[in-house]
Formats: structure tokens, sequence, C-alpha cells
């Protein structure tokens, strides 16, 4: 079984292109460039599921065209709409992994799914177990966990990390 720490997140399928399954899809990571792999991951209902690529081509800097083998309509490439798409830790040379470090995510938008945006981080606070994201919110500087338990989603391009934090945990 496939778990998300064995994954890197290295961009997003966006809609199918044609008739014949190909999927547009746009690059958040160059790994695809420098390190030659068989397949992508896509979390299909609660489950990482590898998917071998049949073809690609590049149509800009960060945009492809993708062909996954056993996808042979639009129909079937829909599934793939706005899904995230990630690349195996293990295919990629230990001195080429993706920065993720904890100075990574300085800048990111938090917001949670009730009360909206609740700004940008500004620095992460990992002297702890538990790793803090340092945020300023109504003129004061408020620690968020940065638990998966409460992370949603990240969007590494827009730079948003969606949130559920519990009721409460903003006020203390």
């Amino acid at each position: 079984m496939i778990k998300r720490d064995e994954l890197i997140k290295i961009g997003q399928f966006n809609k199918p292109h044609g008739i014949h399954g190909e999927l547009s899809m746009t690059f958040t990571d160059d790994v695809f460039d420098r390190v030659d792999a068989p397949y992508f991951v896509c979390e299909m209902e609660g489950i990482f599921v590898p998917f071998f690529i049949d073809e690609y081509r590049f149509r800009s800097e960060n945009g492809a065209l993708v062909k996954l083998d056993h996808i042979s309509s639009e129909e079937q490439a829909k599934i793939f709409t706005n899904k995230e798409v990630f690349f195996p830790k293990k295919l990629v040379p230990e001195d080429e992994e993706q920065d993720t470090g904890s100075d990574y995510y300085i800048g990111f938008t938090i917001i949670d799914k009730n009360l909206g945006e609740i700004g940008k981080i500004k620095e992460i606070d990992d002297s702890t177990a538990n790793i803090l994201f340092v945020v300023k919110y109504k003129r004061e500087e408020i620690l968020i966990p940065a638990s998966d338990e409460y992370v949603c989603e990240i969007d590494d391009v827009e730079k948003v990390i969606l949130m559920d934090i519990p009721e409460g945990l903003i006020d203390l």
C-alpha cells in the first residue's frame, strides 16, 4: 500500500484533452524532467493508486498532455479532473528530493474551512515535537499546529493550505 509520506506532489491533472483519454496536466515540481518514472500516483477514494504512463508531451514549461495506460476515452479521463498528481520519493535520488523543509511553507496562506482566510505563515516553530505555524491574525501572532489531522489540502501552486481548525483553537 502506498502511503502519503512516500510521495512528492508534482502537479495536478486539469481536464481531459480531446476524446482519446489524454489529460492536461500542470507541473509544480520538475522532478519528472529529471527522473524517468513509469507511473504517477493519484489518490482515488482515499487510496493512493499508481497509474502507468502510456505517453506524454510537454506543451509549456510547466504543462503537458498525458496519456495513461487503459484510459482511452474522454469519459474515462474525466475521473482525473483536478486530481493531485504525486511521484514516488523512492525513484528520486536523495540529493534531488524536493525541498519540503519547514521553511518551505513560509508565505503560504492558511484558510480555515469555517472561518475563511486566517493569514500568511510568517515563520515555522519547530522547536518542539509539535510543529506550529506562526500566523498574524487580527493584529496578533497566533500558533496553529501543523498537524495532518487539521490540514485538509495543500496547494503548492497557489501557496494555500486549507485547514479544518478545531473551534476555539485560534482564540487561545
